[in-house]
């Protein structure tokens, strides 16, 4: 049985974990090991974790299989791309599941979740960036709907960026 929770401030360290443990299997390689160290030291520390989520823009939820923990995702509503005509439009910042529940079809659960979230806030569409050597994470994409509308480098480090697909659903 799964369960989807809106994550508060007592999650922050759990988040911290979550973010580490999701984010190295997926992009750890993607970079030369001293700039992935330091992008995880900065952006998924516990301490960074309280600042977003004091913002109330940023909803995190997370996810968990019999009371276990099994991933989560970020979003933020009414965020503008300026690949995207529409204004009234959902970022779907992270999406990410812990390797041992991979193929479980517990992705297509949470986005779904985000996707009803979305409406329920009147956004338009949805939009995310996609490392383009993510190709697991491309075909999701692309079966859920997306199509690619744009490109973005996503910064690791001041000498270091990855290409990202810029990928839009209208909903």
């Amino acid at each position: 049985m799964h369960k989807i929770v809106k994550a508060t401030l007592k999650d922050a360290k759990l988040l911290s974990k979550l973010s580490i443990d999701t984010f190295l299997p997926a992009h750890g390689h993607s970079a030369p090991k001293s700039d992935i160290d330091n992008y995880v030291a900065e952006n998924f520390s516990k301490k960074n974790f309280v600042i977003e989520l004091l913002d109330h823009k940023n909803e995190y939820y997370l996810f968990y299989v019999d009371d276990k923990i099994a991933g989560y995702s970020k979003i933020v509503f009414n965020k503008i791309n300026k690949n995207i005509a529409a204004k009234n439009t959902t970022y779907m910042s992270r999406l990410y599941f812990l390797k041992e529940f991979y193929g479980l079809g517990l992705g297509k659960i949470l986005f779904d979740f985000n996707i009803q979230l979305s409406k329920q806030h009147n956004q338009s569409g949805i939009w995310l960036a996609v490392w383009i050597e993510n190709q697991k994470g491309i075909k999701f994409y692309k079966k859920m709907g997306f199509r690619k509308v744009g490109s973005l480098d996503f910064k690791i480090s001041e000498t270091h960026s990855n290409p990202n697909h810029v990928m839009y659903l209208e909903i």
